[in-house]
């Protein structure tokens, strides 16, 4: 089977059909959790420094940084706007210290022509993730995130994510949260749709969540 594009929710239905083919064990979550909505983001540095700037921090806190970064750079973050804007001005819009020097030092790499972000869409997955992951303050978890909401990469797979753990290990019944190895070895079955079983398993996360009366 060839990774598709995950360019709209039409083709990310027929992919999680794709997948519940795979993997019945799969079937019960999507009982639970229903169809999870396709997430997409800009690709590009908007998109990546949008990754960066959620790293650790609830999605409404992310929004509102971003948002905040966004009214700083004069629009969505390009190259140029983050080498021209003050490490002052960055930290009044809410980015801590590590992300500053996270999102300048990409901005650098890029302007001096160390990587093309438009050249990752042909390579596979876990190359354009380990491609990315050169880029100063890259790791995996950002990278695969990356490739999945601004990509569209539907076998890009951050297996180092807490809520796929969790997810994961609930949903198996393996009785506690899946070790971060464990759910990269089980998450080879699901190739080349391992970013659609990571949308699954976040929906599955929060579907679980919300029954027990936690936000999700």
């Amino acid at each position: 089977m060839k990774e598709p594009h995950l360019s709209d929710q039409a083709v990310f239905d027929r992919a999680l059909d794709d997948l519940v083919g795979l993997d019945p064990r799969l079937a019960p979550l999507v009982a639970v959790a229903g169809r999870p909505a396709l997430r997409r983001r800009p690709p590009g540095f908007a998109g990546l420094a949008a990754v960066v700037v959620a790293q650790q921090l609830s999605v409404a806190s992310a929004r509102a940084i971003f948002g905040r970064l966004e009214l700083t750079l004069g629009g969505p973050p390009s190259v140029e706007a983050m080498l021209a804007a003050t490490p002052e001005a960055l930290r009044a819009a809410g980015l801590s210290a590590p992300k500053i020097r996270t999102l300048t030092g990409i901005a650098r790499a890029l302007a001096a022509g160390e990587e093309d972000l438009d050249r990752l869409a042909g390579l596979p997955a876990d190359a354009a993730a380990e491609a990315l992951t050169r880029l100063p303050g890259i790791g995996l978890w950002t990278a695969d995130i990356y490739l999945l909401f601004c990509l569209g990469r539907a076998d890009a797979f951050p297996h180092g994510d807490l809520a796929l753990q969790v997810a994961l290990g609930d949903a198996f019944d393996l009785g506690g949260r899946c070790t971060p190895i464990g759910l990269k070895a089980i998450a080879e079955d699901w190739r080349p749709l391992r970013g659609v079983a990571a949308h699954l398993l976040w929906a599955y996360y929060g579907a679980r969540r919300a029954r027990q009366g936690a936000p999700a």
